[in-house]
């Protein structure tokens, strides 16, 4: 499986930005999509995940109310929409698949960086 991370950039404080993983290869095995974020000396972050059958959600609370992750099926993408960015948002936002039953994420995109200027 590859998955390939687009659409970071900069954008100011309040404002929105989508960020997209479109994954190929033995996309079939893949149970759970997921969204994470790293800054400069800080751990990396879990920020949202969605099912890839069902789309259940689940945010981190740092981001909730506030991103929203969505999948196209037919396009094998993930999607990240964040709005109201502040910024703390500011980091390498990753994407990233986990295979059914696996605890871990196996699968990971390179990483886009989004940048929220004050």
């Amino acid at each position: 499986v590859q998955l390939q991370a687009s659409g970071g950039g900069v954008v100011q404080a309040g404002g929105s930005m989508r960020v997209s993983c479109e994954a190929s290869g033995r996309t079939g095995s893949i149970h759970t999509m997921g969204w994470f974020r790293q800054t400069p000396g800080k751990e990396t972050e879990f920020v949202a995940s969605i099912t890839w059958s069902g789309g259940t959600t689940h945010y981190a609370d740092s981001v909730k109310g506030r991103f929203t992750i969505s999948r196209d099926s037919a396009k094998n993408t993930v999607y990240l929409q964040m709005n109201s960015l502040n910024a703390e948002d500011t980091a390498v936002y990753y994407c990233a698949g986990k295979r059914m039953g696996r605890s871990s994420y196996g699968y990971w995109g390179q990483g886009t960086l989004v940048t929220v200027s004050s």
